[in-house]
């Protein structure tokens, strides 16, 4: 199945659990392997002291999604 990263913007993500992690502003993808990373739940402000650290915070890595369709559905471990 393909599946484009523009298709992930916006999506409701849930754990496997059913509780609500929050909506995909950003896919952040590592370049050097050829995959998606992390999925970045909202906006992260240019203007927040620790970038790296607020980015940790509002992200799920991707090898806990567990399903995509309407919803994406996550590990409920973060």
């Amino acid at each position: 199945m393909t599946l484009h990263i523009s298709e992930l913007y916006g999506k409701k993500v849930i754990s496997n659990t059913g509780h609500w992690v929050g909506e995909v502003g950003e896919v952040i993808l590592d370049v050097e392997r050829g995959e998606v990373s992390h999925l970045l739940l909202g906006k992260v402000s240019a203007k927040s002291g620790d970038m790296m650290k607020e980015l940790i915070k509002n992200s799920v890595e991707y090898n806990k999604v567990r399903k995509v369709s309407e919803t994406i559905v996550v590990s409920a471990s973060k």
